[in-house]
């Protein structure tokens, strides 16, 4: 595998730049003197923004773009053997790796390095504990998998040994990572396209736990199902946080606002203290996420004072039910689940907020995981009143499986449960603005492009 050589700047090119990791890691090795530029698809918020610093974005993937002055190539996992730019970068001869495996290299510059791994709540666990971070003055580095709104952006360039970034899972990205600090927020079954099935996750998320280093931690969810099989015989140190008063992090004494965010008592075991916790993100699961920020915060030495506020001042990171707007008195939410457990938790959560009517707008993300978990697509959808399914966000495939926004709306149905299926947009936009009410809650949800109806109805 390539080595970069930090003390040596060359000439870098992200072939899928736009991707918001990929660009984290552009503008990392841009502040670093690197000279990098990189193509993606179509012009998005995130191009603009690196085209603003400085980076040249090319528009459509093309052979042309690969010059021999390139040094080395950054590509997406997205990216496949027969695209122009890969086939030209082969033809070259330009060394290559994989978006992981430069994350990897940048986070083995940093003594206290922390990579926050789980099927859900990543983005979010992420965001909190680059907040207490930044709270306690450490001048941490971020790479983060979303907008995080006190950095203006989802990368931080920071002159300190603290890292942290979010350690995805799929095409086992993670296994490039090596952190001083591995954190696992839960295994669900997902990225089932990759993954032969939950046994196989299980194994890649056991991998991920032996990469933390002897003189590194694991902190862990101990309500994961037989998690000692994750964490059994591992050479480092093994803090659990979860629902139980065995664990060393605990929360109880849970209550929640009429916004549904949460307020708690944090127990630590180690010195049997307690913490009271406020936050201003929604939810219980986001009292677990914070439970594993606040572990991690104690090994970057923060003052638990320090901690507690930052947490209470946290106000989520981009499209985590995110607040959009009213439009006739309906309040509309954006949020990113795309997975049965976060499409769950969000509608829990969403129940403890004050409204009339749950409208839901979803939109599936692939077909392969519309098709592994149906059923339980159509059992967490039916949390809310209302149900309105868009047609599918394909993302990287092709195959349809048989899968539509129809086949979802069916199986809803079958639940006894009103849903309505309508594709264009527009079309929603028209529906929802004659039947949502004053009062009402409406959230538009999905990994894709769902979040223009949010802001399209916001701004009518």
């Amino acid at each position: 595998m390539y080595k970069i050589d930090f003390e040596h700047p060359v000439s870098v090119y992200f072939v899928g730049i736009g991707g918001i990791s990929m660009s984290g890691l552009a503008e990392i090795l841009q502040d670093d003197g690197f000279t990098v530029s990189g193509s993606d698809r179509q012009e998005s918020a995130v191009t603009r923004h690196l085209e603003a610093a400085g980076i040249r974005v090319y528009y459509g993937q093309r052979k042309e773009n690969i010059t021999p002055d390139i040094d080395v190539a950054v590509l997406t996992a997205a990216i496949h053997e027969d695209n122009p730019e890969f086939v030209a970068i082969r033809d070259l001869g330009i060394p290559h790796m994989t978006r992981a495996e430069l994350l990897g290299q940048v986070m083995a510059n940093y003594d206290m390095s922390a990579g926050v791994a789980g099927t859900h709540g990543k983005t979010t666990t992420t965001s909190m504990l680059s907040e207490i971070l930044l709270a306690a003055k450490l001048d941490p580095t971020l790479s983060i998998g979303g907008i995080l709104k006190s950095v203006n952006g989802n990368v931080r360039v920071g002159q300190s040994e603290n890292f942290v970034a979010e350690a995805c899972e799929y095409t086992n990205s993670f296994l490039s990572l090596y952190p001083r600090i591995g954190i696992i927020l839960d295994i669900d079954a997902d990225h089932l396209d990759f993954f032969k099935d939950i046994n196989d996750i299980r194994h890649s998320f056991r991998v991920y736990a032996e990469h933390v280093p002897q003189n590194g931690t694991l902190i862990i969810n101990a309500d994961i199902p037989e998690v000692h099989e994750i964490t059994d015989g591992l050479a480092c140190r093994v803090v659990y946080y979860g629902s139980s008063a065995s664990c060393d992090y605990y929360p109880d004494n849970i209550s929640y606002n009429e916004q549904a965010d949460a307020s708690f008592n944090l127990h630590c075991k180690a010195d049997s203290s307690v913490t009271r916790i406020t936050l201003r993100v929604p939810g219980e699961h986001n009292v677990y996420n914070a439970c594993a920020a606040f572990a991690a915060a104690d090994l970057y030495g923060v003052d638990r004072a320090v901690t507690a506020a930052a947490l209470a001042g946290f106000e989520g990171a981009d499209r985590r039910f995110e607040y959009k707007g009213t439009v006739n008195g309906v309040t509309v939410i954006d949020d990113y689940a795309h997975h049965p457990t976060e499409i769950a938790a969000t509608l829990h959560a969403a129940q403890k907020y004050p409204h009339d009517r749950l409208w839901v707008i979803f939109q599936p993300h692939t077909y392969t995981r519309t098709k592994a978990l149906l059923p339980d697509f159509a059992k967490a959808l039916s949390i809310a009143d209302e149900v309105i399914v868009t047609d599918i966000y394909a993302a990287r495939e092709t195959d349809t499986l048989g899968m539509s926004g129809e086949v979802l709306r069916d199986e809803i149905r079958k639940l006894g449960h009103p849903a309505r299926y309508i594709g264009p947009f527009t079309e929603i936009e028209k529906f929802v603005v004659e039947n949502c009410h004053k009062n009402d809650l409406l959230i538009t949800m999905g990994a894709g492009n769902v979040t223009e109806i949010a802001a399209d109805l916001t701004r009518k």
